[in-house]
């Protein structure tokens, strides 16, 4: 095959959407004779942008046409922009005008990360006869537990910069605002008129706290029986959706509606959100084998499915997976591990488990007769989010692994750490800690986070998680507490690839608050989105063997 082709542009292309709105296609061709499998990306943030040309130009070289568009309502695109929905019909139009044009030969794949990925994932279940692969990175297929509402809590960050940000026809500064005093807002249904913006989307998320008809009509979790396309999927182990890559990845391996869906791929580093850009992430240097050629396994991708090119790429292992604390790739075939060793880990104290100088222990030995921990979580004064797996304005709130050590030095943070290890032991795989715990009031929030503490006392922080109370039970009603009433929480700490080296301590936070990653739980029992009350709130964690609060890890054996 010929490379590096001379590039044809044509700008401002009319595509016609079937309610009659027209949106804008930049479209890069090879300058050569005939038909050229096209490469499609959908965008809300510019296909004019200095990277979007480059990629474009890129795949022309390479013999690829490729569609650059922006979405409804955005940039040059004709109609009504409402972030995140609206897309599946749009990208379903879009490859059918494709396949229909003179340079296309029947073939389209589609690329892109964050909400270019969301669009691929709307759009694969409408099935257009040109559709033969995507390769989506870095999102959700559920944007309630993915995005909006993960545990029931809202993730207030990331809806409100980003939702700004993307507010409107064009890019939106938000460089100037006080967001220390924008994410403090009460109510928090307002939160983004102070902040300097109306947002139609921002109090839809807001309204809709339960998992409704609303986030079900794009939920594509429920529809990879419909998706006949295969999938490269590529993920972080601190992105924001570092869980729901995997899902995604089961969801088609075992769901897919074609042999070829079921052969999906999944990729994922020690990256956040932006993937593989640097060697660091947060405090973490992960060396230069953390680095990886992306768009060339995109590329390979591609050759195979759309043109025919025996590269051996699905032949490969479907899970290529970068494994902290050894920093190494290896190759996997199953999610969550075939050899996995479930294990649990109890807390363990003397009642005395408040920060990382307390009595708080954490082991497999199981616990016996002991006093339950208690704190006071004040939603005026939350722990603040230090790190972890945010999106997507790192100098607002920073992403990926810093120490701990001054979150776990307040009263409000109960630390449960385990005895040096003997020897290194690898987690890997989805985590969950289980919490048996009580509150004086008819609502509250309960958090956790996994943490790797070095010989120096180094606190890494791997994944966390939350449950909002009175969504114990499911997500789709709400039910309030029973004052002072124990209760059995599942805490949903995503997923890591980690060896704890020897000598390395595990320790598991448990806290009421990730602030402002997520939103304040007021304690009232209120709906929180026009709630301006606060109440201070009393909390009591059991460990006992009636009540085993553990953490549930998966290690793997050391081979």
């Amino acid at each position: 095959m010929k490379a590096n082709y001379e590039v044809d542009m044509r700008l401002n292309v009319k595509t016609p959407m079937r309610d009659g709105v027209e949106l804008s296609s930049d479209i890069y061709l090879p300058k050569a004779p005939g038909k050229f499998p096209t490469v499609l990306m959908r965008t809300p943030y510019d296909n004019n942008m200095s990277n979007m040309i480059e990629k474009g130009m890129q795949f022309a070289n390479h013999g690829y046409a490729c569609v650059m568009q922006d979405v409804r309502g955005r940039w040059d695109s004709d109609g009504v922009h409402y972030a995140l929905f609206n897309h599946g019909p749009d990208g379903f139009d879009t490859q059918e005008w494709i396949g229909r044009q003179e340079w296309s030969d029947g073939n389209i794949g589609m690329s892109g990360g964050s909400y270019l990925g969301w669009v691929q994932w709307q759009s694969a279940p409408h099935r257009s006869q040109y559709l033969t692969c995507i390769a989506p990175r870095v999102m959700c297929c559920d944007l309630y537990s993915g995005l909006i509402h993960p545990g029931g809590a809202f993730q207030l960050s990331v809806a409100l910069t980003w939702g700004m940000r993307t507010n409107g026809r064009t890019a939106q500064s938000i460089e100037y605002h006080n967001w220390t005093e924008a994410f403090r807002t009460v109510p928090l249904i307002e939160m983004d008129q102070l902040a300097g913006r109306e947002l139609q989307f921002w109090k839809d998320w807001v309204t809709h706290t339960e998992y409704d008809d609303y986030w079900d009509s794009v939920n594509v979790e429920n529809k990879w029986d419909e998706i006949a396309a295969p999938a490269l999927i590529m993920g972080g182990w601190y992105d924001l959706y570092s869980h729901n890559t995997f899902i995604n990845f089961n969801g088609l391996r075992l769901n897919g509606r074609t042999p070829e869906a079921r052969q999906s791929q999944l990729i994922v580093g020690p990256w956040p959100h932006g993937l593989s850009l640097s060697t660091k992430t947060g405090d973490i240097d992960f060396g230069a084998n953390s680095l990886y050629d992306l768009d060339g396994l995109e590329r390979r991708w591609f050759d195979y499915w759309m043109r025919g090119i025996d590269n051996g790429i699905v032949d490969e292992a479907p899970l290529r997976l970068f494994i902290m604390g050894v920093n190494e790739w290896r190759n996997e075939h199953e999610w969550p591990l075939a050899r996995t060793d479930w294990q649990k880990w109890y807390l363990h104290s003397g009642g005395n488990a408040n920060t990382l100088l307390g009595d708080g222990g954490l082991s497999t030995d199981e616990p016996g007769d002991e006093p339950a921990d208690h704190f006071v979580y004040d939603p005026d004064f939350p722990v603040q989010t230090v790190g972890g797996n945010n999106c997507c304005s790192p100098h607002i709130v920073p992403w990926g692994p810093y120490d701990q050590r001054d979150v776990e030095m307040r009263a409000d943070v109960l630390c449960y750490t385990s005895e040096p290890l003997e020897s290194d032991l690898e987690v890997t795989g989805p985590i969950k800690v289980v919490l048996y715990a009580a509150t004086d009031g008819l609502d509250t929030d309960w958090t956790a986070k996994l943490v790797d503490v070095s010989t120096g006392g180094y606190a890494k922080n791997l994944c966390d998680g939350i449950i909002r109370a009175r969504y114990r039970g499911g997500f789709t009603s709400a039910k309030l507490l029973e004052p002072n009433w124990l209760y059995k929480y599942e805490i949903d700490l995503a997923v890591t690839g980690n060896v704890f080296k020897k000598g390395h301590r595990i320790r598991v936070e448990v806290s009421s608050s990730n602030f402002p990653r997520f939103d304040r739980n007021h304690n009232t029992g209120n709906d929180l989105g026009t709630d301006t009350e606060m109440r201070t709130a009393r909390q009591t964690v059991q460990h006992s063997g009636a009540y085993p609060s553990h953490i549930l890890l998966p290690v793997i054996p050391a081979e």
